[in-house]
């Protein structure tokens, strides 16, 4: 049997066409008209909105994903060879205070930021109340057994603020007495919780974080959260006078949970040379398992901001101006404490 011939679908049309007589009009190109220039071809003049075709055509096997990624870790890669040269020879800065900026965006920052957003899911809200230059104070609660709550508060500030603010929180004294911890305050831009240095930081137009609760909030019982301790003497509104600087109210939500302490060792804390030694149902009991936070949601909201800087020259001695706007940060944060917690539905969730 004789192969049979395909005919393409267009030839067969044009020989019904032929067949029943009918022949196939092709339009006819206008003459050009004289002294007008030829019209370039279809084919160079590129569509409206669309990016004209790439140069290099990908190699065989090899497509546009996988280019772009490898291009994308070349760059990774590049960047981390020379983070890694400026340490090793020694050219980067730190300030005055030891703060290291490029340590801490690049190296400090994304350590911290998986447990915030995936482990805490930190919600923020309010974070257009901090100015976005000069110098403010952010008064915030402190609570959760381990200061975990001050370094979410500065990935917070770090991450999410449209200025793209960098927090400088004041620590107290047994933060710097810690070997290891000691440096990594520092290169994180923490310094001493002290009137000094504090007036330093917001002469220079710094975001400066103050816990005013201290230990008495950190290493309260879990029967006692989210009740304010007293907040000293006032010591952080007197800074925030001399500056003029507004001060920030800020509400940390979801901190309290993470280790319920239900009792504290105080002759094995004294022993140790710490505050308190906390005794959760998981720690000491399951040993370094039990130092593992509970995966609790958490929600920080900056209040409104209270200005300072409209008050005569030596308010900061008066003692009932300290005493007044010392309640009214506390009694703002308790307020707003409150509020959160009954907006919060779970507390993991």
């Amino acid at each position: 049997m004789a192969d049979a011939k395909v005919i393409p679908f267009d030839d067969d049309r044009e020989r019904q066409g032929r067949s029943r007589g009918e022949g196939t009009a092709r339009p006819r190109k206008a003459p050009p008209r004289r002294g007008a220039e030829p019209a370039p071809p279809l084919a160079s003049v590129p569509r409206q909105g669309r990016e004209p075709e790439p140069e290099e055509e990908p190699e065989q096997g090899e497509g546009l994903l996988d280019r772009a990624l490898g291009r994308g870790w070349d760059r990774r890669a590049a960047k981390g060879l020379a983070f890694l040269r400026r340490r090793i020879t020694g050219e980067y800065e730190v300030d005055d205070f030891g703060y290291d900026r490029e340590l801490t965006d690049q190296v400090l920052m994304s350590a911290l930021r998986p447990l915030y957003e995936k482990y805490f899911r930190v919600e923020v809200r309010g974070l257009e109340n901090i100015p976005d230059e000069g110098g403010a104070l952010v008064v915030a609660n402190h609570s959760g057994t381990l200061p975990l709550d001050g370094l979410m508060l500065q990935v917070a500030v770090h991450d999410h603020h449209p200025a793209q603010r960098h927090l400088r929180l004041l620590a107290a004294d047994l933060v710097f007495l810690l070997p290891v911890v000691n440096e990594l305050a520092r290169k994180a831009g923490h310094t001493l919780a002290c009137t000094e240095d504090a007036e330093r930081l917001l002469g220079q137009g710094e975001v400066v974080g103050v816990m005013p609760e201290g230990f008495k909030g950190l290493g309260k019982p879990f029967a006692e959260r989210y009740k304010l301790q007293r907040f000293g003497r006032g010591g952080f509104v007197s800074t925030a006078l001399r500056a003029g600087a507004p001060i920030v109210p800020c509400s940390i939500v979801g901190a309290e949970e993470i280790y319920p302490m239900v009792g504290n060792a105080k002759t094995l804390a004294r022993l140790l040379g710490l505050p308190y030694f906390p005794v959760t149902p998981a720690f000491p009991l399951l040993g370094p398992l039990g130092a593992v936070p509970l995966p609790t949601k958490w929600t920080i909201q900056f209040g409104e901001p209270i200005p300072t800087d409209g008050y005569p020259e030596g308010s900061a001695d008066d003692p009932m101006l300290m005493f007044n706007l010392t309640d009214q940060v506390r009694e703002t944060i308790q307020h707003t404490l409150y509020k959160l917690l009954v907006q919060r539905r779970s507390v993991f969730f």
